[in-house]
């Protein structure tokens, strides 16, 4: 039986998140959200009324 000499290489994958980053883009989202539903909000019930 022959032996193999065979080094292994090892990897470690570390996947880094950056929780400051991921809350202020759900912050910038969330406030997008929020203004277009204030439009959305604006234009029912003052835009809408005048067409009756």
């Amino acid at each position: 039986m022959v032996e193999r000499d065979v080094d292994i290489e090892e990897r470690r994958v570390e996947h880094k998140s950056d929780s400051s980053l991921v809350l202020s883009t759900f912050i910038k989202y969330a406030a997008y959200l929020i203004i277009f539903f204030g439009i959305l909000y604006f234009v029912v019930m003052y835009v809408f009324p005048w067409f009756r």
